[in-house]
């Protein structure tokens, strides 16, 4: 090799080391960025005819692993589910209440039962009335309550798709105009990482919505589908999630009549739960649309039920003989609009409450009685307890089982609670296979600082010895000059 040849190659071996340099101080500087992927200089020989000549950079390359990423990816969308349902739950069983704390709906029916004994043992005390009615109230009241929150929670449920729907077309357009920004420039320089870790950013805040996949295509774009198959961006195109949100919810209406809406992409239905082969199975989405359209009305149908056994237990006209057969007795429907909303809708007779023109002492002597009877009489509440604490049976609604008014209560107390333990396991075990995956991948592509400063170190060395070959050849180009 020749003394210029030396130079050369030399010289070549300084530029690429400054570049590696280089990527070693971004790769330092953004340690903690999120979305950050650790970068490195490709490096190749340079070849000038058949002869070595040096070194040259062929490019930027970005680590990871495409399958463990794939992998992370989908957990995202399972822990995004996951939290959604598992915290929903945990509120509905808090606001039902069990058996060990005694609150919520089980409170309010063991109230009533304790009162109504008392009232039984001392018909003549009005505390012991008032005290009964006060309880019958809070029964209504806890029922009313708890379905209130359940048409909430699905009207929750629609705006939050519709916010989402929003967010995922707007990250759809934005991979849209990544992909055609790499397209224009070289996929192995620093400027297209840094495009493509924003892509990356931009992708897995769509995989909190709904689980995807992507396929690369030619000049570093890609193409992006969901798992089922439906492509969202195709090409160079993002299309577009379609969705109406609903303004007003009732127990009637569902998604199954048409008075909900479902979502959807050129005509492919992706709701969750629908028929269609493209029906969205996780993701925000899938939590959202199964709380509205599954979850939250079953639970409300178990309202409506538990409504529905008070109000016929204490309306059997056995029990009162001043009632007017057929009528309702303690507890009434006041529009008797049927079961749907029932819960709702409940509440006391107005002929036991003074606050609605009744009198107290009616829950001792009749419904129907227009004076007051004997303070001693307890037959009627009698009566009233024996048909609130007579087990039936019942298989309805996801419970099965023969009950006391109180302990269908305690049942559907259980069956949210064994629904929030689920949720909680399923939660538990999702994000330990997230948490998992997530160091997997940033042992991949995430920067080490401690590595990468030996790796400057390295390149400190190789860049003295390039530049001493340099000084070398100096100093015998000077020699040769003298002679």
């Amino acid at each position: 090799m020749s003394i210029s040849a030396a130079i050369l190659a030399a010289r070549s071996g300084l530029q690429v080391t400054s570049q590696k340099a280089e990527i070693v101080a971004t790769n330092v500087a953004n340690a903690s960025t999120p979305g950050y992927v650790r970068r490195s200089l490709v490096v190749g020989e340079l070849v000038n005819g058949s002869q070595t000549a040096g070194v040259m950079a062929n490019g930027v390359a970005r680590a990871g692993d495409d399958a463990i990423k794939a992998q992370r990816r989908e957990l995202t969308s399972d822990v995004a589910q996951a939290t959604v349902l598992a915290s929903t739950w945990q509120t509905i069983s808090q606001r039902v209440g069990n058996t060990s704390s005694g609150g919520g709906l089980f409170r309010s029916f063991s109230n009533f039962e304790t009162a109504l004994s008392a009232a039984v043992t001392s018909p003549e005390s009005t505390a012991n009335g008032s005290a009964l009615l006060d309880a019958a109230k809070s029964v209504a009241r806890e029922l009313n309550s708890l379905s209130e929150y359940g048409a909430q929670a699905r009207a929750e449920a629609d705006s939050e798709i519709a916010q989402g729907v929003e967010t995922v077309n707007t990250a759809l357009k934005q991979v849209q105009d990544l992909n055609k920004r790499i397209a224009s420039i070289d996929r192995t320089s620093e400027q297209a990482a840094t495009l493509m870790d924003e892509r990356q950013r931009v992708l897995d805040t769509i995989a909190e919505f709904l689980p995807i996949q992507t396929v690369q295509r030619d000049a570093g774009t890609i193409d992006v589908l969901t798992t089922q198959g439906v492509y969202l961006i195709n090409g160079s195109t993002a299309r577009q999630i379609e969705f109406t949100p609903s303004s007003a919810f009732t127990s009637g209406q569902t998604l199954a009549n048409g008075d909900l809406s479902g979502i959807s992409v050129d005509g492919i239905d992706l709701t969750t739960g629908s028929t269609s082969f493209g029906a969205v199975s996780g993701g925000l989405f899938g939590a959202l649309f199964t709380l509205r359209d599954q979850d939250v009305p079953a639970f409300m149908d178990q309202l409506d039920m538990v409504a529905n056994d008070i109000i016929t237990r204490l309306s059997d006209d056995a029990i009162d003989p001043t009632k007017t057969p057929g009528e309702q007795g303690l507890f009434v429907d006041p529009d008797a609009a049927g079961l749907s909303g029932l819960a709702s809708r409940i509440s006391v007779n107005a002929a036991v409450d003074p606050a609605q023109g009744g009198d107290i002492w009616r829950l001792r002597d009749g419904l129907g009685a227009t004076a007051s009877g004997p303070p001693g009489n307890s037959a009627t509440l009698s009566a009233i307890y024996d048909a609130f604490t007579q087990v039936k049976s019942l298989n309805a609604n996801g419970i099965q089982g023969a009950f006391s008014a109180s302990d269908l209560a305690a049942q559907l107390s259980s069956v949210v609670g064994q629904k929030r333990v689920y949720q909680d396991s399923v939660l538990a075990s999702t994000q330990a296979q997230h948490v998992t995956l997530v160091e997997a991948e940033q042992s991949l592509t995430g920067v080490d600082v401690d590595v990468e400063m030996e790796s400057l170190l390295l390149i400190e060395q190789a860049y003295a010895a390039n530049a001493r070959v340099i000084q070398v050849a100096r100093d015998m180009i000077g020699i040769l000059m003298e002679l």
